[in-house]
């Protein structure tokens, strides 16, 4: 049964989510062509800021109390929320997670991607391309009659199978008329568990995957997320509607 806090959107609605999911594609397309090699990541988060400006959003993050960036920067060990400064620069091999969040005429959509800095080792590539296909695989199963655990397992089945760890300390969440809404939305559990996925329903879906074991520990800021025994992780997240024909990413 969905809970009454669980808020569902109009067609209308999830028109104007992707219209807010458009312009995260555009900023994650515009840093796919530039070269992070040397790039402060604060210098990375006033390039997503003012190319959301240009497009009449706003960033989303910077609605959150006490978060004054646009963005989400996290390398290598990080995990997720990494505080964009102009001390960290990102150096040639670096997995380099950028999540952001953009309102547009009130509502929101979230997104991450993990990019490569210059030519990355191998590890690392298999890594990011299985963080990849987890959202992928769980997406795929994001339609009506389905549950929240299914999202999950999708997720923690071919991320294990390929020898890597789910975060548990993060989850997904509703998204659209707020930057964090109910449902929570683990990237792990059981098959047909978990609440009804239905038609009108935005779930943000975001798998964190490391290459050791799905342990965290918060750095002293309040904020970074790190591995726990200090191996790479990888994040990509999209913003998904399920609609009566199956799942809609509204953040491509």
């Amino acid at each position: 049964m969905r809970s009454r806090a669980v808020r569902l959107k109009s067609p209308d609605d999830i028109r104007r989510i992707r219209d807010a999911g458009a312009i995260i594609a555009v900023v994650f397309s515009a840093i796919s062509e530039t070269s992070l090699e040397g790039m402060s990541t604060w210098d990375l988060d006033a390039l997503v800021e003012s190319m959301i400006l240009r497009q009449k959003g706003r960033p989303a993050f910077k609605t959150v109390p006490r978060y004054s960036s646009a963005s989400c920067i996290s390398i290598n060990e990080e995990v997720v929320h990494g505080v964009p400064s102009k001390k960290k620069k990102i150096a040639r091999g670096d997995l380099v997670k950028v999540d952001i969040g953009v309102v547009l005429n009130g509502y929101f959509s979230d997104a991450c991607r993990t990019f490569a800095a210059g030519a990355v080792d191998d590890n690392a590539m298999r890594l990011s391309d299985v963080a990849r296909k987890s959202l992928e695989r769980a997406i795929n199963v994001m339609r009506p009659g389905n549950r929240i655990g299914d999202i999950g397992h999708a997720i923690q089945s071919y991320s294990e199978k390929k020898g890597y760890s789910v975060v548990r300390n993060y989850t997904g969440h509703g998204v659209g008329f707020a930057l964090h809404e109910p449902p929570i939305v683990p990237h792990f559990g059981r098959k047909g568990t978990g609440m009804p996925l239905e038609p009108g329903l935005v779930l943000a879906v975001e798998p964190m995957i490391n290459e050791g074991g799905h342990e965290v520990r918060l750095l002293e800021d309040g904020w970074t997320a790190v591995t726990a025994d200090g191996g790479l992780s990888a994040q990509f997240e999209h913003t998904v509607a399920i609609t009566e024909d199956g799942p809609l990413v509204l953040t491509e």
